[in-house]
């Protein structure tokens, strides 16, 4: 066997080690210099390998890009926040307000897990580009999957979508908050115990909101006035 042969032999069996490294090497340089910094050149030395391999495996950043959003360490998978089939099937026979603030749990829980998923989404409130939108179109994909497995838990008639949009905004916010800051509104956000107390306070929430929709119920009543 010759050399080339040999090396491109090599180079194949070791092809998934190097895009791991690199799909990590993405998020790394993303959390630690934000969007701006981003690059081929940046991506590949952190990576420790050399940038052409980007274009062989990835075709280009974009290709990198799409690749570590779809990766379980930059967000996490249906199968971490809602579990395989059976486990599903067991959250759709528990109350509403259980099954939700379970999935919350997770949520919550899997974003304090991802430090340098919180260092990019604290990013991303500065900076808007064709990346932070490569990686906004995964999370807005993951959401509505997540939004259409509650709705088949026996959701109340109330607009428990839009109530679901603000908690996962809080979650958002106070997770990245934590970064750097422990207290808010004299609440420890760091520490498992300030969260079992917001998750809690979610469920409760939830299981009392009312057993009607007096937005739509408004709707329908001038959809009838005008006919």
């Amino acid at each position: 066997m010759n050399r080339a042969a040999d090396n491109q032999k090599h180079n194949q069996k070791n092809r998934p080690e190097t895009q791991a490294k690199l799909v990590k090497a993405v998020g790394e340089v993303l959390a630690e210099r934000g969007f701006a910094k981003l690059g081929v050149n940046a991506v590949a030395r952190q990576a420790g390998v050399d940038k052409v391999l980007i274009y062989r495996y990835f075709d280009d950043l974009d290709g990198l890009m799409q690749a570590y959003a779809r990766s379980s360490d930059f967000w996490p998978s249906s199968i971490e926040l809602l579990g395989d089939a059976e486990a599903r099937e067991q959250l759709k026979t528990m109350p509403f307000a259980k099954a939700f603030a379970l999935v919350f749990r997770r949520y919550a829980n899997a974003l304090r897990s991802r430090p340098l998923t919180l260092e990019i989404l604290s990013w991303e409130t500065i900076e808007r580009n064709a990346l932070t939108i490569a990686l906004e179109e995964v999370r807005e994909a993951a959401g509505l999957e997540l939004m259409a497995f509650l709705s088949e838990t026996n959701p109340p008639p109330a607009d428990w979508q839009a109530i679901a949009n603000i908690f996962s905004g809080a979650i958002h916010y106070l997770a990245i908050r934590s970064r750097k800051i422990t207290v808010f509104s004299g609440m420890n956000i760091a520490d498992d115990e300030g969260w079992e107390r917001l998750i809690t306070s979610i469920e409760l929430l939830v299981d009392n909101l009312p057993t009607d929709n007096p937005a739509i119920d408004n709707r329908n009543k001038d959809l009838t006035a005008e006919t």
